[in-house]
């Protein structure tokens, strides 16, 4: 039942109004009772009597569009402790206005020079607004340059949040009208993202990530042959739980420029997890959502399928710190077994083009056949152990060596001991197979220490059992090859071999 509360309720006629409110309850009893104030400017002490034996009566009592006056009053006295009240919000309408950014539970749109107001697609959304704000408030917190909405209005049927966006620009209109900011916007974006991830969050302050793609991958199971199904979940449930912060809806609408600073917005999905979860939802953003439409990107971000394709590869690239095309794809396909398996999921549930899923789900099994684990790290390459290799091998190394500042012959030095110990498991650790092989490089301490680690899964071989060379032998007397490991040695301030869990291990150490 709702009543409508108009103009005052004081001295003069509470007891009216009390009768007449008990006449309307005494023909429904026991229905729950709305209070909708939207007309109400005034209401004294004798008012607050009548509602509070309303709420005594009537366990269910609400009050509504109650005006910031009024609320005041409520608020003071502790009705809104009590009992439900919804403040009035002002109404803002939208048509008309630029959008300038989207994610997955709303629309942002420009509503003036100053402002900008996120629409949400729930219509009931008052607590994805709570939850947005105080979760943007903890990034703030936590350092991550973010905006904070002021204020809460009406938009249609739903609800909005405004921001103060003083004359921001979207990365996605930047890389629209001027595509030759585009290394500029990546260096921006994979910036704001490393401080993201590297941001850790407090134990329970937000979502577990890995909750929701385990729900994915449960619902997905039934959908995909017995055996990709069980793989999927047991990668997924593989990955330990992080307490790093991700996004969850990182894309180029959600990063802002604002007076040259950088902010990033729509912090609804803001989570904690696996940094692969977040790359997923990335590789959807600029090239999952549009594979078989190139349109959809070209719609949702303003910028055609090319240019996404080209920032996205950049990013990975950047945010991974290397060219190496190998680790690149290495790392893209273990977000594309996230990203497909989302895609899928949300394909079958809004009962979209079969052919799109069958392309889904025939890409995922694929992936799922080549892929042990959704776990990586930047500084480590997974290789065929082939000599065609070792060039990728070699200029990964040494784009973290540069990182480190490694002086021309200290690099050279190394480089030579990568060469000699990629090209010996390239050789023989599979013989006549080819096989895997793990490079990972780690640059710590002070001094400052280079440790490369070589693990292959082939013939358990240890190179240092052999005994060196006599370099004091003539040509004619010596033997050809042998030297590889010799000269590792001699460069190497360190090398150390053990075969464990079936793999060789060797690690050289090089103080530099």
């Amino acid at each position: 039942m709702t009543i409508e509360l108009v103009g005052r309720i004081d001295s003069n006629n509470a007891a009216q109004f009390e009768k007449e409110v008990e006449e309307r309850i005494g023909k429904a009893p026991g229905e729950p009772i709305v209070l909708d104030a939207a007309d109400l400017n005034y209401i004294s002490s004798a008012g607050l009597r009548v509602i509070l034996h309303l709420k005594k009566i009537n366990n269910d009592l609400k009050l509504i569009n109650v005006n910031s006056d009024v609320y005041e009053i409520l608020d003071m006295t502790g009705f809104t402790e009590m009992m439900p009240v919804e403040k009035a919000y002002r109404v803002v309408s939208v048509e008309g206005c630029e959008e300038i950014g989207r994610g997955a539970n709303g629309t942002i749109y420009r509503i003036d020079h100053d402002n900008v107001v996120k629409v949400y697609n729930n219509a009931d959304a008052l607590s994805d607004i709570k939850h947005e704000r105080e979760v943007a408030k903890l990034a703030l917190i936590l350092g991550i340059p973010t905006a904070i909405s002021y204020d809460v209005v009406r938009v249609g049927n739903s609800y909005g949040s405004v921001f103060e966006l003083l004359n921001a620009r979207s990365f996605s209109k930047i890389l629209a009208d001027e595509p030759d900011k585009m290394d500029w916007c990546v260096k921006e974006y994979v910036g704001m993202l490393h401080k993201i991830h590297d941001t850790v969050v407090p134990a329970g302050k937000l979502p577990d990530m890995k909750e929701t793609v385990l729900s994915w991958a449960t619902a997905l199971r039934d959908h995909l042959p017995r055996e990709a199904g069980e793989k999927l979940l047991s990668l997924v449930n593989a990955v330990p739980h992080d307490d790093h912060m991700i996004h969850g809806d990182y894309h180029t609408k959600n990063l802002e420029l604002q007076n040259d600073e950088v902010l990033i917005i729509d912090m609804d999905t803001l989570a904690v997890g696996n940094p692969i979860f977040e790359l997923a939802s990335i590789y959807n953003a600029f090239i999952g959502f549009s594979e078989m439409d190139h349109e959809v990107v070209k719609h949702f971000q303003g910028f055609d399928f090319e240019i996404s394709k080209t920032f996205w590869h950049k990013a990975l690239a950047a945010y991974l710190g290397t060219a190496c095309e190998t680790k690149i794809r290495e790392v893209e396909d273990k977000a594309r077994v996230i990203g497909y398996t989302r895609l899928i999921r949300r394909a079958i549930r809004r009962h979209e083009a079969q052919e799109m899923i069958d392309h889904w789900k025939e890409e995922l099994i694929e992936l799922l056949k080549e892929t042990d684990t959704l776990l990586f790290d930047r500084n480590e390459l997974d290789v065929i152990a082939s000599a065609e290799n070792l060039s990728e091998v070699q200029s990964f190394v040494e784009e973290r060596l540069e990182a480190a500042n490694c002086s021309p012959k200290v690099m050279m030095q190394i480089g030579v001991a990568v060469e000699e110990i990629f090209v010996n498991i390239a050789n023989y650790a599979y013989a006549p197979e080819k096989g895997k092989a793990t490079v990972r490089v780690e640059v710590s301490g002070d001094p400052l220490t280079v440790s490369i680690t070589f693990i292959d899964h082939g013939t358990p071989y240890d190179p240092l059992a052999k005994n060196d060379p006599d370099v004091t032998l003539s040509a004619k007397e010596r033997q050809i090859g042998g030297l590889g490991i010799f000269i590792t040695k001699k460069f190497m301030d360190d090398v150390l071999y053990e075969y464990k869990d079936g793999q060789n291990i060797l690690t050289l150490k090089k103080t530099v």
